[in-house]
Order: structure tokens, then C-alpha cells, then sequence
């Protein structure tokens, strides 16, 4: 059996990560790969103290990631299995995992190991192009450092989103120059961001719109995701999206602006 350690320091994953990455089917969403993934516990699975696989668990229990090298897949069956029996003392209680369909050696693991399920959320390719001229351009802006506190307001009144998250992760999206507003007469009707990824990804950008509620159900969101797909279309990367299964309206308005969703995030329950 492979030994199993906590590691607090992510860096040495790096190369493992990357594998990860390669075998999957499609590009991962970036608020899992690059926001709940690296906050979650991590732990290491050595072979001879070295390194051949990884695991992380969120602060609920959840498995997000579970990896072995090539020349120990054969091991991950009987490894996973001995973690959800609790015979491995560094790791707590699992009550379940979120896996996407483009993951699919952690999803068939998942699928082994657990017999409830649900989607969890859809995830977005561009399945079509915009056509040029065809929809009306906002006077979408770059977001400056100094209109930082209105939108951390506007995203809380919005989407009820907690400021303290908010305040850095906005911050970073200012300084990358990726966030942008729509007002008119002064008043901010809609954000939109378009991430990229400092590594493993380097090639997509994730979209995201907030529309104001007193602007909704007028086609906004849609025309806001347009222009955001040229924008990171002009930079040279290729836009992704997603949005949770529940959220009826913004799957109308991704599909609309183009995208097709291909894949699923997965919740599994013990």
C-alpha cells in the first residue's frame, strides 16, 4: 500500500498536476481548479518517499482531485477504497467528491465508489461564433482600481457574495485587467470578467457576468457574454463558462450567446 502524507505546500505537485490536467477531456472550470482546489487539504501519495499521486479534500469532507502517475494507476482502485474506509489516519471522514465529466479516470473512481449522485453544475464551451455586427455593442470599460468598492457592493447586493472574498478576488482581477462594467447614466448595470490562467490552462479564459436585478430579463447578460467572448477571443485564448444547474436564466443566456454545454460537475453523497 502506498504511503500517505500531508502536504501543506503545493508547489511540489506541480508536475503531477500538469499530468492531471493532460488526461482530461476538457478544460476544467476555473473557480474549482483555481479557487476551491488549491484552498482544500492536500495529501501525497509516496512510493518509496517518492512522490506518485495526489488527493485534495475540502473543509466538508468533499474530494476534489484524486491522481495517480501512470506506472501506479493500477493501485487507485484499492487506494481510494482504503481512504473511504478510514484506514489511513491522515485523512478525516470523506462524505462525498465533486468530479466533471471531462475527469474521466476520477470519475469512473467516483462511480465505483459512490452510489448517490447528482449535476452539481454545467460547464461551457463556445460551440459557435459571433457573428460580426450582428448584436448592438456595450460601452463595456475596464474596471480601475478605484472602482473597486462599488463593485464589491454591486456583487454583494446582486449575488450575495461575502465581501472579504470579494475584496481579493476582484483586487486580482483589476490588476490583470480582466474585469469590466457597463453603466449607464452612472449607474453600473452589469460586470463581466474574463479570467485567464497562470498555468496548466494557459490557453482558455473563464467568462462571468453579474447583471443588476433591476436590468434583468432584457437580454443584458447575453450581450455582456458576446462582447467578453471577443475580447478574450482578441487576446488570444478561448473562452469557457459555467453556471450551477438551478440557475435557469444564465443557461439561457450562455446558450444564446454561443456556448454549448458538453460536460458536468458531478456531486457524489455517501
Amino acid at each position: 500500500m502506498l504511503q500517505i502524507k500531508k502536504v501543506e505546500s503545493l508547489e511540489q505537485f506541480s508536475e503531477l498536476k500538469q499530468q492531471y490536467i493532460t488526461q482530461t477531456t476538457a478544460p476544467l472550470d476555473g473557480m474549482w481548479l483555481c479557487g476551491f482546489v488549491p484552498m482544500a487539504a492536500h495529501f501525497g501519495f509516496y512510493e518509496n518517499e517518492k512522490l506518485v499521486g495526489f488527493c485534495c479534500i475540502n473543509g466538508a469532507g468533499y474530494l476534489l482531485q484524486f491522481f495517480l502517475c501512470s506506472e501506479n494507476q493500477d493501485q487507485s482502485a484499492l487506494l481510494l477504497g482504503s481512504i473511504l474506509s478510514q484506514n489511513n489516519l491522515p485523512i478525516e471522514k470523506i462524505n462525498g467528491a465533486f468530479a466533471s465529466t471531462a475527469e474521466p479516470q476520477y470519475l469512473s473512481l467516483c462511480l465505483d465508489n459512490f452510489s448517490n449522485f447528482k449535476v452539481n453544475s454545467l460547464m461551457y464551451q463556445l460551440n459557435k461564433k459571433q457573428e460580426a455586427g450582428q448584436e448592438h455593442k456595450l460601452p463595456l470599460t475596464v474596471v480601475k482600481s478605484e472602482q473597486l468598492a462599488e463593485l464589491i457592493d454591486f456583487a454583494k447586493s446582486n449575488v450575495g457574495a461575502p465581501e472579504q472574498w470579494l475584496t481579493g478576488y476582484y483586487t486580482n482581477l483589476i490588476n490583470r485587467q480582466e474585469l469590466f462594467g457597463f453603466w449607464k447614466k452612472g449607474q453600473l448595470l452589469a460586470a463581466g470578467e474574463s479570467r485567464g490562467y497562470d498555468e496548466y490552462q494557459t490557453g482558455y479564459a473563464d467568462l462571468g457576468v453579474i447583471v443588476s436585478e433591476s436590468a434583468r430579463g432584457k437580454g443584458l447578460a447575453t450581450t455582456v457574454l458576446k462582447q467578453l467572448i471577443t475580447i478574450t477571443e482578441t487576446r488570444g485564448l478561448i473562452p469557457i463558462c459555467s453556471t450551477e444547474k438551478g440557475n435557469i436564466s444564465a443557461q439561457k443566456a450562455i446558450s444564446r450567446a454561443g456556448f454549448i454545454a458538453d460536460n458536468r460537475i458531478i456531486q457524489f453523497d455517501i
